[in-house]
């Protein structure tokens, strides 16, 4: 479809409301996505949340694509638009997704070829840099049979005080016998609207391991979804996010178990303190020639104050016969006790909630393979919890 059908097909979409069930806990009420601007101009932010060794750096604004360095061997370069992958697995029947596909400009395409084993990750930085501005990003990432790699991306705005509209759209090929790191941190403005969809078909004894952080944002909504579309097939999906202030972070998570013998394991974990509010929605589907398939999901969250709030919905559709299918969701306040013991031996409050909350998403973090992505998280975590 040309990019004015696909403008077109934006514009008849309506924007969601809470009349509709996948937006039900998400209000979008006083956002108009077509008030911001597209052009850049800003300054890109030169700080990272982390701090590793790459093989490959692109940056990605509203004036451009520049890729920085790229390791030889491996296709890192700007997307094609005519790339005849894109578009297999995010189309344009969402509002978000419809809009994005009407008008990304600047996107990346990373294609690992065929037994290849790339040592070091590969790092693109999607900054909104001017003020009421958008920012539509798209990454392609193709992982050919036998070929491993890591790839991180980070979403951030030039200040804090930035007013923008991110929408992103990630589609991510594992083939065959194929391992995939991906990561993605999101980390934009307390008043920047972010919406992303992020799909991923994992083939025959493929491995995805994904790793999503939630830290900035106004509102909005995450979309990832797996295809377990080969026998052999896993992939887990760990994420960690902290909300405060009046933030609200919505997460809507699919595992689609197509293909016999395939094991997904989705678990989230966030905190919330101030008037913060989390939403989590989980389904995981299994095809009825899905026979053997192994899945699990969980969120957890924990209220650092009275007023924050969160909504956990686990859904299973199941159509064989012969699966493993499980899920959890719990919703907890700090431990008064814990707290208690901890303030009487010295610590301050603040020191207290630190050692909770790293005690509460240590799980998640053992489960992260790259270290300096692992400790990156935990002191982000701690470091929303106020020194006084």
């Amino acid at each position: 479809m040309a990019r004015p059908e696909l403008l077109e097909r934006y514009r008849a979409l309506p924007l969601p409301t809470t009349s509709d069930e996948p937006w039900r806990f998400t209000d979008l009420k006083g956002f108009d996505p077509d008030a911001f601007g597209a052009e850049g101009g800003g300054t890109t932010p030169e700080a990272s949340m982390l701090d590793i060794d790459v093989a490959g750096v692109a940056v990605v604004t509203e004036s451009g694509i520049e890729i920085e360095r790229a390791p030889e061997g491996i296709i890192f370069a700007p997307l094609d638009e005519h790339h005849e992958r894109l578009g297999q697995l995010v189309g344009h029947d969402e509002k978000f997704a419809a809009h994005n596909a009407a008008l990304w400009q600047h996107g990346l395409l990373v294609v690992i070829p065929k037994g290849m084993k790339l040592e070091q990750p590969l790092y693109v930085r999607i900054a909104n840099t001017a003020p009421k501005s958008s920012l539509f990003f798209r990454l392609l990432v193709v992982a050919e049979e036998g070929s491993s790699a890591t790839l991180i991306e980070e979403y951030t705005s030039a200040s804090p005080e930035l007013e923008g509209y991110s929408n992103a759209v990630a589609e991510l090929f594992v083939e065959q016998a194929a391992k995939l790191e991906y990561v993605s941190l999101q980390n934009l403005s307390r008043e920047t609207w972010h919406f992303a969809t992020h799909h991923a078909r994992v083939e025959r004894d493929a491995e995805l391991d994904w790793v999503a952080g939630g830290f900035g944002s106004k509102r909005g909504k995450t979309r990832i979804q797996n295809d377990l579309a080969g026998p052999g097939a896993t992939s887990r999906v760990t994420g960690a996010y902290f909300a405060d202030g009046d933030q609200h972070l919505d997460y809507d998570t699919f595992q689609e178990h197509i293909a016999p013998n395939t094991t997904s394991d989705f678990a989230f974990k966030g905190a919330l303190r101030d008037e913060a509010t989390a939403v989590w929605r989980g389904m995981i589907r299994v095809e009825k020639d899905a026979q053997k398939t192994n899945a699990y999901q969980e969120n957890r969250n924990l209220m650092l104050s009275k007023q924050a709030h969160a909504d956990s919905i686990p859904g299973l559709e199941i159509l064989a016969n012969d699966v493993r299918c499980t899920h959890g969701a719990t919703l907890g306040q700090v431990d008064r006790e814990q707290l208690f013991y901890l303030m009487a031996r010295g610590l301050s409050r603040a020191e207290a909630e630190r050692l909770i909350v790293r005690g509460f998403f240590q799980d998640i973090l053992d489960r992260i393979e790259l270290e300096p992505v692992r400790e990156t998280l935990g002191e982000a975590l701690e470091a929303r919890i106020p020194q006084a």
